[in-house]
C-alpha cells in the first residue's frame, strides 16, 4: 500500500518505465508475478475507485490516461497467466485484478479478445474459481454501448449453457442454499447479481431475438427460485431486478394497464408484445412479493425471536426500507394486472380463514401485502376488494381465541383499514364501524395493541377529517359529537401518551369545521376533561400556592398541557378560544414553578435539578412554551398576537430566563423567540432590545467555552439569532456597537461549530447580514472598515480546516461575495489603514497571500498566487470558485499526507437529495406508489 500511495506522486514523471518493469519482474517468477498482481488491483483502486478528492482533478486525470495507455503490457501479462499458468493462487489473484480492471479498460480488450470465452469456458465451471469468474461476467454484463451486441449475445448465451451444467434448471436452489457451503451460497448470490445486472442493462436485445428467447425464460426462472432463497441479501437483489422490470413494463405502455371494470371478462385483452413475454413469470412474483412482504412501520405488534407476540419498540429501518421497495414493486405488478394480484391475495386469504394456511407469519404478510397495494387498483375493484377483505378480517377477529392470536388479527384489521382512507371516505358506515372497533381495541391491553389503534386513528381522523363534523345519512348527528358525548369512556384505558395522540387525532376533526360558532362549541366540549381538572388545580392553588409543589399535581399539569399541545398542532388558530382562557393562569403557574426551582437550586446547589419533582415542573415549563410557540406559529393574525399575547409572556418568561442559574434556563425560550419572530416579523422589531437584554449575554456565557456544553441552548440561540437577522434586521443596527461586535463574535463562533447545524445557521446568518448590511449606504462603510479582513480570516480558518468541509458551498458563496464586494468598489473605504488612498483589491489580494504563506509555510509563491487571482476571476461561478477552493485544500492536504477523501462529502449530499426529488416526481406520477399517507391533504380530502 505504501508503494502504491508513492506511485500516485511519482509515476509517471519520475519514474515513467514503472508499468513495463513490474510487467517484466512478473515473467520471472510465479511468486512475485502474484505479488506484482496485488499492487497493480490497489493501483487500480486507488486511481479508478478512490481517487475523487484524494488527487487534483488533473492529476487524476493524467493518472489514468497514464494506466490506459500502458495496459496493453498488463492485459498480456493477463491474458499469459490466464491461458498458460497451472498455479492456482496465482491464476486466483490474476482474476482478482483482472476484476479491478474491467470497469475501466478500453472496450476492445473485453470485447474484441477471447478474454469473454476464456472466463467462461476454462474458469466459470471450476469450484475455485467460479466466483470470482461469475463476479467478473458481471462486470462486463454492465457495460453500457451499443456496438457489441453480438457478443453480449454470445456472453449470454455460453454464459447460460454453462449455467444449466453446474446448477441444472429443476434444483431446489432455496433448499440447496440452506444447506450449502458458503462457496456455494456466495455462487447463488453472485449468480443472482450476474442475472439481475445483465437482464436489466441487455433485456431488450434478448428479447428481440428469437434465438435466445429460450435462455431469457430460463433466466428469468432461476430468478424467481432464487428469490424463494430465505437470505435478505440475495432477496433484495432480485427485488431491485423485479422491481425496474415491472417499472418499465407499466412505463413503456401506462394505460394498457389495468382494464375498465366492464372489460373484467376478456383475459389479457390488448397486452402489449413486450409484456406478453413476461406474463407467466409476473405472476409467480406476485405470489413471492404477498408470501414475503416486509413488515410496514405502522405495524407496532410483531412476532419476537421466542414465538411470542409483542409490542416492537426499536424500530428495524432494513426491514421498513425493504417494505418500500417491495411495495413499490407490488403495486407496479398490480398496475400490470390487478386481478391477478386480486385473484392470489383472495386465494390467500381464504385459506388463513378456512386455517388450510392459518399462521402469525402467513396472515402478516398477506395483510401488509394487501395495505401496501392502496390506491393501485379503480376505486370499484378496490371497493368490491376490500369490502370482502375488512369482514373476513372481522370474522377471524371473532373465530380466534387466545390473546396473542386476537392481537394479532387485530394489527392486521389496523394496518389494512389504515392504509384505504379513500375507501373509508366513500363508504361512510364502514367508516364507523372501523372507528367504533379502534376504540374497542383502545380497551385491549395487549402489548401494542392500543398504541396502533390511536396511531391508526390518528391517520384515518387527517385523511376523512371532514367525514365526521358533517352529518351523514342516515345519522341524526355528526360523529364528532357522539365522540366527545363518549370520550370518558373511550379513553379511560389509555395511557397520558395515547390519550395525547387521540386527543391530537379528534382536533384534525375539529379543525375542519368551518362554521366560527360550531367549532367553538366543539373546542369547548372537547377540552372540557383536561379543563376541569386545570380548573380545580389552579383553584387550589390561589387558596394555597404549596399545592404546585406537590409531585401528583405538578405531574397532572404537565399531561394537561401536553394534551392542550396536542390539541392545537390540530386544531391551529382557532384553537386561540382555549389558549385565551388558561392564557394568563398557565403564565402565572410558569412565573411560581420557577421561583420555587429557583429556590431549590440556591438551597440545594445545580444537583437538584435532576430530582423527579423538580424535573417535573420544568417539564410544566416546557409545555407550556411549546404550547404557544405552536399555536404561535400556526396563528393567522400576526397584529393580533403582538397586542394582546407577546407582553404577558415576555414579561413571564424573558427576566426569569436571565435570573436563572444557567442549569435552570429552559432553551424551549429561545426556540419560542424565534418562532414569534419568524411568525410576527416587523410587528416585534420594537421588542428586540429587550430580547436581547433579556437573552443575549448571559446565553452566549454558557456557550463560549466550548463547543459541546448546553447543545439546545446554542442551536436555538443561532435560530433565534438568524430569524432577527432575516425579518428585524433594523433591530440589529440600533443596539450599540459593543453588543453588535458580540453579535458578530457569536456569528463566527456559530460557523466555527463542530455541530454541524449551528455551522450552517452560522454561515446561513453571516451571508444574510453581509447581504443586510450592503443596503445600508455609512453604515454599511463602517462594517467593511472595522470588520471585512476579520470576517476574511475567520472565514479561511474553516475553509481549511478539515472537519468543515460540508460547508465548503457556503464557505465558498460568501467568500465569493466578499470578493466581489471589493472588485466591483462597493467597499469605498480604505481596508488598508497604512495607505489610505489604495486600491482595496490588491491589498486584498496581499493580505490573503499573507494569510496562506503563514499558515502554511510550506507552499510556493506561484501557488499562491495562481490560487489568489483566481478567487477574483472566478468570484461570478460559485461551482467553479468551489473548485477552485477544493483544488487548492487538496494541494494542502497532500503535503501533510491527510486523507483527503471528505472534501467530496456535499456533493455526495446533494447528488441523494436531487435523486430523492427526482424520485417523489416520478412516484408521485403513478397512482399507488405513495403511501396514502405520504401524499398531501388537499390532495385527497
Amino acid at each position: 500500500m505504501i508503494l502504491v500511495q508513492i506511485l500516485k506522486q511519482e509515476w509517471p514523471k519520475n519514474w515513467p518505465t514503472f508499468i513495463s518493469d513490474i510487467v517484466g519482474a512478473s515473467r520471472t517468477s510465479e511468486s512475485l508475478c502474484q505479488n506484482n498482481m496485488a499492487i497493480l488491483k490497489l493501483l487500480s483502486e486507488e486511481v479508478f475507485d478512490f481517487s475523487s478528492g484524494q488527487l487534483t482533478q488533473f492529476k487524476a486525470k493524467h493518472l489514468k490516461d497514464s494506466m490506459c495507455n500502458e495496459f496493453s503490457q498488463v492485459f498480456q501479462l493477463c491474458q499469459f497467466v490466464m491461458e498458460n499458468s497451472q498455479n492456482a493462487p496465482l491464476v486466483a489473484a490474476t482474476l482478482e485484478t483482472l476484476l479491478r480492471f474491467l470497469n475501466w479498460i478500453p472496450l476492445g480488450y473485453i470485447f474484441e479478445t477471447k478474454l469473454i470465452s476464456v472466463l467462461v469456458y476454462k474458469f466459470l465451471n471450476v469450484p475455485m474459481f467460479r466466483n470470482v469468474t461469475l463476479k467478473c461476467l458481471t462486470e462486463v454484463a454492465g457495460v453500457r454501448v451499443s456496438q457489441y451486441e453480438e457478443q453480449f449475445a454470445t456472453l449470454f448465451s455460453i454464459t447460460m449453457a454453462e449455467l444449466k451444467q453446474i446448477l441444472p434448471l429443476q434444483t431446489n436452489i432455496r433448499l440447496a442454499y440452506a444447506t450449502g457451503k458458503d462457496e456455494e451460497q456466495n455462487f447463488i448470490q453472485n449468480l443472482s447479481l450476474f442475472l439481475c445486472t445483465f437482464l436489466k442493462e441487455h433485456g431488450s436485445l434478448v428479447e428481440r431475438r428469437g434465438d435466445l428467447r429460450e435462455g431469457l425464460l430460463e433466466a428469468l426462472h432461476y430468478m424467481v427460485v432464487i428469490s424463494e432463497v430465505e437470505e435478505t441479501e440475495i432477496f433484495k437483489i432480485c427485488l431491485e431486478y423485479w422491481s425496474h422490470l415491472a417499472s418499465e413494463l407499466y412505463r413503456e405502455s401506462p394505460f394498457s394497464a389495468t382494464p375498465a371494470p366492464l372489460l373484467l371478462g376478456s383475459p389479457h385483452h390488448d397486452v402489449p408484445p413486450r409484456r406478453q413475454i413476461y406474463l407467466p413469470v409476473l405472476s409467480k412474483v406476485r405470489l413471492v412479493m404477498v408470501c414475503r412482504m416486509a413488515k410496514p412501520e405502522e405495524v407496532l405488534v410483531v412476532e419476537n425471536d421466542q414465538g411470542e407476540v409483542v409490542r416492537e419498540f426499536m424500530k428495524d429501518t432494513d426491514s421498513i426500507s425493504l417494505y418500500k421497495n417491495m411495495r413499490e414493486t407490488l403495486v407496479y405488478l398490480t398496475h400490470l394486472d390487478y386481478t391477478d394480484t386480486e385473484r392470489i391475495m383472495t386465494e390467500k386469504l381464504q385459506a388463513q380463514v378456512s386455517g388450510v394456511e392459518w399462521s402469525w407469519k402467513n396472515l402478516n404478510t398477506l395483510c401488509w401485502a394487501i395495505g401496501s397495494i392502496s390506491g393501485a387498483m379503480h376505486e370499484e375493484d378496490e371497493k368490491r376488494f376490500l369490502v370482502t377483505v375488512i369482514k373476513d378480517l372481522l370474522g377471524l377477529c371473532e373465530q380466534k381465541r387466545g390473546k396473542d392470536n386476537k392481537a394479532i388479527v387485530a394489527s392486521n384489521i389496523m394496518y389494512v383499514v389504515g392504509q384505504y382512507p379513500r375507501f373509508l371516505r366513500a363508504h361512510w358506515k364502514f367508516l364507523k364501524t372501523v372507528v367504533n372497533k379502534l376504540f374497542e381495541f383502545m380497551h385491549e391491553t395487549h402489548d401494542g395493541v392500543q398504541d396502533m389503534a390511536c396511531d391508526t386513528f390518528i391517520k384515518i381522523a387527517q385523511k376523512c377529517r371532514r367525514h365526521f363534523v358533517q352529518v351523514q345519512a342516515g345519522e341524526v348527528m355528526p360523529f364528532i359529537d357522539e365522540i366527545l358525548n363518549g370520550i370518558n369512556t373511550i379513553i379511560c384505558d389509555l395511557q397520558p401518551q395515547q390519550v395525547h395522540t387521540f386527543y391530537e387525532a379528534v382536533g384534525y376533526m375539529i379543525g375542519a369545521q368551518t362554521d366560527q360558532v360550531l367549532q367553538e362549541r366543539l373546542i369547548e366540549k372537547y377540552m372540557l376533561l383536561p379543563n376541569q381538572v386545570w380548573d380545580s388545580i389552579i383553584h387550589q392553588a390561589t387558596k394555597n400556592v404549596d399545592i404546585l409543589k406537590d409531585a401528583e399535581t405538578v405531574k397532572q399539569l404537565g399531561n394537561i398541557l401536553k394534551t392542550n399541545v396536542r390539541a392545537c398542532r390540530a386544531v391551529g388558530h382557532p384553537f386561540v378560544v382555549q389558549l385565551g382562557r388558561v392564557y394568563l393562569d398557565m403564565l402565572n403557574v410558569y412565573k411560581c414553578l420557577s421561583e420555587n426551582i429557583s429556590t431549590a437550586v440556591q438551597a440545594n446547589g445545580e444537583i437538584v435539578t435532576k430530582q423527579p419533582l423538580i424535573r417535573s415542573m420544568r417539564t410544566v415549563k416546557k409545555e407550556t412554551l411549546k404550547l404557544i410557540s405552536d399555536w404561535v406559529s400556526r396563528s393567522t393574525d400576526p397584529k393580533m398576537v403582538a397586542e394582546n399575547f407577546v407582553p404577558p409572556l415576555l414579561d413571564a418568561v424573558l427576566l426569569d430566563y436571565q435570573r436563572n442559574v444557567a442549569a435552570a434556563r429552559e432553551p424551549e425560550v429561545l426556540a419560542t423567540m424565534a418562532t414569534v419572530v419568524n411568525r410576527l416579523e416587523s410587528h416585534i422589531t420594537a421588542e428586540i432590545p429587550h430580547i436581547f437584554d433579556a437573552v443575549f449575554e448571559c446565553t452566549l456565557e454558557m456557550i463560549n467555552k466550548d463547543f459541546e456544553e448546553h447543545p439546545e441552548h446554542r442551536t436555538n440561540f443561532f435560530l433565534l439569532l438568524q430569524a432577527v437577522n432575516t425579518h428585524c434586521f433594523p433591530a440589529f443596527l440600533a443596539i450599540p456597537p459593543a453588543q453588535f461586535k458580540l453579535l458578530l463574535d457569536a456569528t463566527i463562533w456559530a460557523f466555527k461549530h463542530t455541530m454541524r447545524n449551528v455551522a450552517d445557521t452560522g454561515l446561513s446568518i453571516l451571508l444574510a447580514l453581509l447581504q443586510n448590511v450592503s443596503q445600508e449606504g455609512a453604515a454599511a462603510q463602517s462594517f467593511y472598515q472595522t470588520y471585512f479582513c476579520d470576517i476574511l480570516q475567520h472565514i479561511f480558518s474553516v475553509v481549511t480546516d478539515t472537519s468543515h468541509t460540508a460547508g465548503l458551498t457556503m464557505h465558498a458563496t460568501i467568500l465569493a461575495y466578499m470578493f466581489s464586494l471589493a472588485e466591483e468598489g462597493r467597499v469605498t473605504v480604505p481596508l488598508n489603514p497604512a495607505m489610505p488612498a489604495s486600491n482595496n483589491v490588491p491589498f486584498v489580494q496581499e493580505y490573503i497571500a499573507n494569510l496562506l504563506k503563514s499558515a502554511f509555510p510550506h507552499l510556493q509563491d506561484a501557488q499562491v498566487k495562481l490560487f489568489v487571482t483566481g478567487l477574483f476571476s472566478l468570484n461570478h461561478d460559485i461551482p467553479a470558485f468551489k473548485e477552485h477552493l477544493r483544488d487548492f485544500l487538496v494541494q494542502i492536504k497532500e503535503f501533510a499526507g491527510e486523507d483527503t477523501s471528505d472534501l467530496y462529502l456535499e456533493e455526495r449530499e446533494s447528488s441523494l437529495r436531487q435523486a430523492n426529488e427526482e424520485k417523489r416526481k416520478v412516484q408521485m406520477s403513478v397512482p399507488g406508489i405513495l403511501n396514502p399517507h405520504e401524499i398531501g391533504d388537499d390532495m385527497c380530502d
